[in-house]
């Protein structure tokens, strides 16, 4: 069993230090948004991307003020991004409670997320981190371009496999390559290693994102979003996608009409998930998902071992087991 408690033992002493630092970068003058910034972070996430950093640049070293800067950098951007999310797809829940959209509504989600997005990028210039302003300022820029293809494609109903591959390698990978790969540039490495661990984020960002997919077919409280989540905002994921590539011309139209259905039911979920079990769209997905894992292993294999690779490691095999 893969727990992150686990994965960060080697760097827990880095992330409690970041945990004070990340506060104080945060904070601001005016007091609604000292109140806002302090409701975000009191419901933060599992730290994921953070954890990345710090392992990356541990991997090979030792962290430094930049990996700091760095770390914190990609998790403003990130809140940034997914208080965005949630005014673009109308959602009154993040991470199992209100989001910010909920309680102040789309203007004040908005103009919080833009002022995060800018002291993310302040942070980078005050600290004269250009190499990390540029990574970073790309992630955003290629994660925006995800979200609109997927909104494209969405209105139509048509993807195939390789432009579902293309969104979820801008709208996810790209920040995880980011993680890994900002982590090795923090502690001066040469331009192989910091490829090397950007082929590694982006083969992990590819299979966090179709675990994502995986889960929204499942009844789980935990995600803190609605099971099938993805079928109601028409979102063509790939256990979809692989079951309208292998089924008969009168199943797939027979599906698209249901996914194209505006007045959604218990009946109408349940003849999309039987239709897609049934087309074996689940087992697909599943099996890519640890194609793109091992290829994110490989890149592991030449690297320095011990405990920071083995954490590294676990949290490829974390990515694959977890729950939400």
């Amino acid at each position: 069993m893969y727990t992150l408690d686990d994965i960060k033992r080697p760097v827990s002493k880095e992330l409690a230090e970041f945990e004070n630092y990340f506060r104080d970068v945060m904070k601001s003058d005016i007091p609604l948004l000292n109140f806002l910034i302090k409701y975000v972070l009191k419901r933060k996430g599992k730290q994921m991307r953070p954890l990345l950093v710090f392992l990356s640049a541990k991997l090979f070293g030792e962290p430094n003020k930049s990996t700091f800067t760095a770390a914190a950098m990609i998790e403003i951007l990130h809140t940034a991004t997914l208080i965005h999310d949630d005014v673009v797809d109308d959602s009154h829940q993040r991470r199992g409670f209100f989001s910010i959209n909920a309680i102040w509504k789309s203007k004040i989600s908005v103009l919080l997320g833009d002022y995060l997005l800018a002291k993310g990028l302040l942070l980078a210039v005050n600290n004269h981190e250009y190499d990390l302003l540029h990574l970073v300022s790309n992630a955003v820029k290629e994660m925006s371009e995800g979200e609109l293809l997927q909104i494209k494609y969405s209105r139509k109903l048509i993807i195939t496999e390789d432009e579902y591959f293309d969104i979820i390698k801008k709208k996810t990978a790209t920040l995880i390559s980011c993680c890994s790969s900002s982590g090795v540039i923090s502690i001066g490495m040469a331009d192989d290693t910091v490829q090397k661990m950007k082929r590694f984020g982006e083969f992990l960002g590819i299979a966090f994102q179709i675990k994502d997919d995986l889960l929204d077919f499942q009844n789980n409280k935990l995600t803190g979003k609605p099971a099938l989540n993805d079928i109601k905002e028409k979102k063509l994921t790939l256990p979809i996608i692989h079951s309208l590539s292998t089924a008969n011309h009168n199943d797939r139209q027979k599906l698209l009409r249901l996914l194209n259905n505006s007045s959604m039911n218990h009946h109408r979920y349940t003849e999309i998930i039987d239709f897609i079990n049934r087309e074996g769209g689940i087992e697909y997905a599943n099996n890519k998902m640890l194609e793109y894992s091992s290829l994110a292993l490989s890149e592991l294999d030449s690297l320095p071992k011990g405990e920071i690779k083995n954490s590294l490691t676990d949290f490829v095999h974390y990515t694959n087991s977890r729950k939400l």
